[in-house]
């Protein structure tokens, strides 16, 4: 397997570790309750992860992780995400917020808030999007105003993930009007509990159910300023540095989704008989099944080397994370329709899981930014690299015959524009 090659033996070890937790300790009748709205929140099932030592396995060993690599939160990821969006990203959310309250919170906030986090014993939400806009992040219209020692608190977020389920959220809010953009927000640590801050609707989902997905209302909420997480008005570093485990752990779950999928339409296939063989044994399939692996170990390299990158620290670590979200969820939803064509219409049922998964691997390509904006990312740090690289390789340019004809080499036609052809 390529896992084999990807991930050193600890890490091999924690994948072998979740692999039979998922299959010992996860029952199907979970699963299916939660595709069935019957479950609002899996608040067991992430005690049960806590209980295992098995949330926010990046962070140190002192408030609750087991401080290991990015490699091998996804390689448990991969695990935990074959089944489905909604239990990965109970499994991710700790992670997610918890890069927050280590990487910008007082010890204080680590204290009452991350270490009961990777414990299980809280339940974390992050709120971001607004019902005006989902990609203009810094045009957030919740505002916090700071009176005194506390911040007023007033707007509404969207699509937030454990809406219903949590005991805290952090909000990124507008505390600077009339500031650039990106000295606007901050980042506040809101508990639920407070007067005034109500889920104000559960949203009822194409996939991805169970999650306790709601919009939150915040009706002149009074929050202490000791929830401050980080500096007033300094909440787009912490958002830049959020975006890497909301966009990797995307990736990293929808390895499993594309590989359950994928597991299925092969089972499937070496069972089913036309025409007096197997189905695999026709290039129609076959080749489908080709493509898929071929897809799958690819986005798997890319998020495993994505994560190796961010614990390196490389310049290219931003890019490579961007990648990794838009190659493998895309790769998981190909994969996924792959799997049913395979399968073919007893895959539109529900006698496999098949159209639930097809269901929960479109919201991939949509949250945490947009494939699209990941898009947009990937051009913009490669033009950076590419153009302000201190060390360029060979310039390419020079090789062709005629490379010295400068005066052929015209990128704007001053001539043109100045007599306005």
């Amino acid at each position: 397997m390529l896992q084999d090659v990807l991930l050193d033996s600890g890490e091999a070890l924690l994948k072998d570790e979740v692999r039979n937790f998922v299959k010992a300790e996860v029952s199907s009748d979970l699963v299916r309750k939660m595709d069935r709205d019957e479950i609002t929140y899996p608040r067991e099932f992430v005690k049960t992860l806590g209980n295992r030592n098995l949330l926010g396995l990046r962070f140190p060993v002192a408030y609750g992780g087991r401080g290991l690599s990015w490699a091998a939160e996804i390689a448990a990821l991969e695990e935990i995400g074959v089944l489905g969006t909604a239990l990965g990203c109970a499994f991710s959310m700790p992670s997610i917020v918890g890069q927050a309250l280590h990487s910008f919170g007082t010890e204080a906030q680590k204290e009452e808030f991350l270490k009961p986090l990777l414990k299980g014993d809280l339940i974390s939400a992050e709120a971001l999007t607004e019902p005006r806009g989902g990609s203009d992040f810094f045009g957030a219209t919740t505002r916090a105003e700071l009176k005194g020692d506390y911040f007023i608190v007033k707007g509404q977020k969207r699509f937030v993930v454990a809406a219903d389920g949590a005991d805290f959220f952090i909000v990124y809010c507008n505390t600077n009007p009339q500031g650039k953009p990106h000295e606007r927000i901050s980042l506040l640590l809101i508990e639920k509990g407070r007067p005034g801050v109500e889920v104000k609707y559960l949203y009822k989902l194409m996939g991805t159910r169970g999650g306790g997905t709601g919009r939150l209302l915040f009706r002149d909420v009074k929050v202490p300023a000791s929830n401050l997480i980080g500096e007033v008005n300094k909440g787009a570093e912490i958002f830049n540095t959020m975006m890497v485990p909301e966009r990797l752990t995307s990736a990293g779950g929808s390895l499993g989704m594309a590989r359950a999928a994928l597991e299925v339409a092969v089972r499937y296939s070496d069972r089913r008989r036309a025409f007096g063989q197997k189905i695999r044994n026709f290039q129609g399939v076959s080749f489908k099944v080709a493509d898929a692996i071929t897809r799958l170990d690819a986005a798997r390299a890319l998020t495993i080397a994505a994560g190796r990158s961010v614990d390196a620290g490389l310049p290219s670590a931003r890019r490579l994370v961007s990648e990794a979200k838009k190659f493998a969820t895309d790769a998981a939803w190909e994969i996924c329709n792959l799997a049913m064509q395979i399968v073919g219409g007893i895959g539109y049922t529900n006698v496999y899981p098949l159209e639930r998964m097809i269901r929960d691997t479109r919201l991939i390509q949509i949250w945490t930014g947009t494939n699209d904006i990941m898009n947009l990312l990937i051009q913009h740090e490669y033009y950076r690299e590419i153009l302000k690289d201190q060390n360029p390789g060979r310039m390419i340019e020079n090789d062709a015959e005629e490379a010295g004809q400068d005066e052929e080499k015209v990128y704007e036609d001053e001539e043109m524009w100045t007599k306005g052809w």
